[in-house]
């Protein structure tokens, strides 16, 4: 919609994403879960098709113009793998519960606790894990800073390494 041609009100009105009209997508990272149950979570997305899936039709969404924007929700024990986006940045701000995110390098890794109102940002190239820890579900916004970011990439010592998306 242009906002220059379009009718104010309906212009504004394609700006707003209700909670109420998102979905809880347990399907986009399903292929994960080839690896194990604990990597089920739900993508619930606002802005653009986050950065692994092909969701350009969702027409729940606004188009990304210059970043991603979406909630991540992760039940107790759920693990967001090791992983690396080479090209974009990606941060995370917890909204509910805790997350442990992890920084990678060769065989050591970095933990740290984050709790409401916390927030981290990876730098492209670095790779990061999360997990659940807690005892109730953990909701957390994921911006990534591409329109369309590469698929990332698993190393050697990340559980989805060898998994395909079929």
């Amino acid at each position: 919609m242009d906002y220059e041609t379009a009718e104010l009100e309906a212009y504004t009105n394609s700006l707003i994403l209700t909670k109420d009209s998102r979905h809880e997508d347990w399907d986009t990272l399903g292929f994960q879960a080839k690896a194990g149950d604990q990597f089920k979570r739900a993508q619930i997305r606002y802005v653009g098709s986050g950065a692994t899936g092909n969701h350009e039709s969702d027409n729940r969404t606004i188009a990304s113009r210059g970043f991603t924007f979406s909630n991540m929700l992760l039940p107790p024990g759920a693990e967001g793998p090791e992983h690396t986006h080479h090209d974009v940045e990606e941060a995370f701000f917890v909204l509910e519960g805790e997350v442990e995110v992890g920084i990678h390098r060769d065989d050591a890794v970095e933990k740290r606790t984050l709790g409401y109102r916390d927030m981290i940002v990876v730098p492209a190239g670095v790779p990061r894990s999360l997990k659940n820890n807690g005892d109730t579900n953990a909701l957390f916004c994921v911006i990534i800073g591409a329109q369309k970011p590469q698929i990332p990439t698993y190393p050697e010592t990340s559980a989805m390494h060898g998994i395909t998306r079929d």
